[in-house]
């Protein structure tokens, strides 16, 4: 088990950037994270996720080209980078880690993920 802190959210204009961190406690550094997001009276989606070797991404379709996400196993963090950002981004972002190697669909589903963090708002917003 990982404990996940996420940080970085705020109000950003559209059009502008972002960038999120999870801190994660404990070794994450053989763990599949994930990105997943939360709008008010939506269910939760999916966002971006990053295997643990050799690093294998994969986006959402709403996301791509415009998200980026990342992983620094040295310092147990996780990164999202948020570019070119719309009022339906609004969201709050949460992290997700899970045990092991997932691929693609099952890398986009939140059942795959047993560590979840509190989470952080983005609010994108002129």
């Amino acid at each position: 088990q990982v404990q996940l802190v996420e940080s970085g959210g705020g109000l950003v204009l559209p059009g502008g950037s972002q960038r999120l961190s999870c801190a994660a406690s404990g070794r994450s550094s053989t763990y599949t994270m994930a990105w997943f997001r939360q709008a008010p009276g939506k269910e939760r989606e999916f966002v971006a996720a990053i295997s643990w070797s050799s690093p294998r991404t994969y986006y959402a379709d709403s996301v791509k080209g415009r998200f980026s996400i990342s992983r620094d196993n040295a310092a147990n963090t996780l990164y999202l980078q948020m570019n070119s950002l719309k009022p339906e981004d609004t969201a709050v972002y949460y992290c997700a880690a899970a045990r092991g190697t997932y691929y693609p669909p099952s890398m986009g589903e939140g059942v795959s993920y047993d560590n979840w963090g509190q989470g952080t708002q983005v609010t994108v917003s002129s």
